[in-house]
């Protein structure tokens, strides 16, 4: 029986598959009201660390200041609390 009939398979890896980077909206409370929040100041704040394609932003805990956020990608939950907050949302391409 030849060797790679005899090895078990391992499913599929997309290679052309997106890696995107999580932040959640409880995680933007450290910057100050009025601010804008986009990849570079998220890097700064050492939330968003190593080489992703995009940053999506999750609707995990509440937002108490207002800020405009700059991101790929928003759950419906997190553009909900930005706005509620007093907030923009802003989609990068």
């Amino acid at each position: 029986m030849p060797l790679h009939r005899r090895l078990p398979k391992r499913g599929f890896r997309n290679p052309f598959r997106k890696e995107y980077a999580i932040v959640n909206v409880r995680d933007l409370n450290r910057f100050p009201s009025g601010s804008v929040v986009d990849v570079q100041a998220l890097r700064e704040a050492g939330l968003v660390k190593g080489a992703y394609d995009g940053v999506k932003v999750l609707g995990d805990g509440d937002l108490k200041v207002s800020l405009t956020v700059k991101a790929h990608k928003f759950s419906r939950t997190a553009a909900e609390k930005i706005e509620a907050a007093g907030g923009t949302v802003e989609i990068l391409s």
